[in-house]
C-alpha cells in the first residue's frame, strides 16, 4: 500500500519513472540488458509476433497443453498456430518429434512453453531452429525467476497476472536479445509513437512521430511500483515453491502410488503450479468434488487448445494424444508461498481418501 500510496502523491500514474526502474530490475534479476514492461503476457507475446514481422501465410509451432493465449497470439497478427504434442505425460513440454513433423516451408517460429515453471530443455531446440532457420520465442508465463529463462531464444514474455509466482494483478513483460527487436516491442506498445508523454514533458518537446503500427499495451506507474514490491521477495517465495513442491512429491510417492507425477527428472523449475495425474480409473469432477468439501481448490491445466471451440472448428480432425491423455487425466493441487508443511499434509490426505474405493 505504501508503494501505490506514493505514486498517486507523486503525481504521475502511467509509464514513468517506476516503469523504467521495474523494467531495469527484472531484467537484472534474468541477466538480460533490458526489458519492456507491458499490460499482459499476452500483450507480449502479440507484440514479438509483430516486431518479427510475422503475417499471414507464415506458420507457428505451438504446444496444445498451454493458456489459449500462446495461440491467439499467433493469429492477432494473421499467421497460423500449428498445435504440436507434449513430449510425454511424464514430460508434458512441446515435443521435438511432433514438432519436427510439422514443419512445413511455411514455418518461421516456434512458441516454447515452460509449463508448470520447468525449463524447457534448450539446446535441442536451439539446434532444431538453427538446422530449419525457425525463431524462437518463449512463454515464460509461468517462469518468473526461473534461471535460464529468456535467454533460449529471439525473446520472452512473462505474466504477472495474479495467480503468477509474482504479481501486478495484470501485466507482463519482454525481454529480447536483439536490441532492435526490444526496441520495436517498447514503441509499439504505445501506439508506435517515436518518445511516450514522460519523456516528452521532461525534455519538454511536445511534437512526436509514429513510425509504425502500435497498440495500447502500456503498464502505469502502479503496476510497476506493486511489481517492484513483489519482484523484491520473487526468489523467497519461488524458493517456498520448491519446498512444498518436495513435500508434495515425498507424501504423494508414499500414500498416493496409484497417482502419476509428472517432471520427475529435477529439471529447473520454479514450480508455479503442482500437476498431477489421477489414476485412469479415477472420475475427475467426484475428485475435485470432494476436496472441495475439505475447502481444498483445484483446477485443470489446461483443457487442450485444439479441443476447445474456436480452434476445433478451425480443424476437427486434429489429434494429440499424449497431449490428450495428460489433460484428461490432470489435476493442479494448491502450491503457493503462504501454504505450509502441515497445509501440504491436508491436501495429500483429503486427495489419499477421495481417491479410496
Amino acid at each position: 500500500m505504501t508503494a501505490l500510496a506514493e505514486v498517486i502523491d507523486g503525481g504521475w500514474i502511467t509509464m514513468g519513472e517506476r516503469v523504467l526502474a521495474f523494467e531495469r530490475a527484472f531484467a537484472e534479476m534474468h541477466g538480460t540488458e533490458d526489458a519492456v514492461a507491458v499490460s499482459s503476457c499476452t500483450a507480449g507475446l502479440h507484440l514479438i509476433m509483430h516486431a518479427l514481422g510475422l503475417g499471414p501465410g507464415d506458420e507457428v509451432l505451438v504446444p496444445s497443453l498451454t493458456f489459449v493465449a500462446t495461440a491467439n497470439c499467433v493469429r492477432y497478427v494473421g499467421a497460423t498456430p500449428v498445435f504440436v504434442d507434449i513430449a510425454s505425460t511424464e514430460l508434458p513440454l512441446m515435443s521435438l518429434a511432433d514438432a519436427a513433423a510439422k514443419c512445413t516451408p511455411r514455418t518461421r517460429a516456434v512458441i516454447l512453453v515452460h509449463f508448470a515453471g520447468y525449463l524447457v530443455d534448450p539446446e535441442p531446440w536451439r539446434a532444431f531452429a538453427a538446422e530449419r532457420g525457425l525463431v524462437l520465442v518463449e512463454d515464460a508465463a509461468h517462469a518468473a525467476g526461473l534461471p535460464g529463462v529468456g535467454t533460449l531464444g529471439a525473446a520472452a514474455a512473462f505474466s504477472f497476472y495474479g495467480n503468477k509466482n509474482m504479481t501486478t494483478a495484470e501485466g507482463g513483460m519482454v525481454v529480447a536479445r536483439d536490441p532492435a527487436l526490444r526496441e520495436t516491442v517498447r514503441q509499439a506498445r504505445g501506439h508506435g509513437l517515436t518518445t511516450g508523454t514522460f519523456q516528452r514533458l521532461n525534455s519538454r518537446t511536445p511534437t512526436y512521430d509514429v513510425t509504425m503500427l502500435g497498440f495500447n499495451y502500456r503498464m502505469d506507474e502502479l503496476r510497476a511500483a506493486m511489481g517492484l514490491v513483489q519482484l523484491s521477495h520473487l526468489l523467497e517465495w519461488n524458493e517456498t515453491r520448491r519446498a512444498l513442491t518436495h513435500r508434495y512429491r515425498s507424501l504423494l510417492r508414499a500414500e498416493c502410488p496409484e497417482v502419476s507425477l509428472p517432471f520427475e527428472d529435477a529439471r529447473p523449475s520454479v514450480h508455479h503450479i503442482m500437476p498431477v495425474l489421477l489414476p485412469a480409473h479415477a472420475d475427475r469432477q467426484t475428485v475435485i468434488d470432494a476436496l472441495a468439501e475439505r475447502s481444498i481448490q483445484t483446477t485443470i491445466h489446461y483443457p487442450p487448445v485444439h479441443r476447445l471451440s474456436f480452434y476445433r472448428a478451425q480443424d476437427s480432425t486434429l489429434a494429440l494424444p499424449t497431449t490428450e491423455a495428460f489433460a484428461d487425466r490432470e489435476l493442479t493441487l494448491p502450491l503457493h508461498p503462504r501454504m505450509n508443511q502441515q497445509d501440504v499434509r491436508r491436501v495429500v490426505t483429503a486427495l489419499r481418501e477421495a481417491l479410496a474405493p
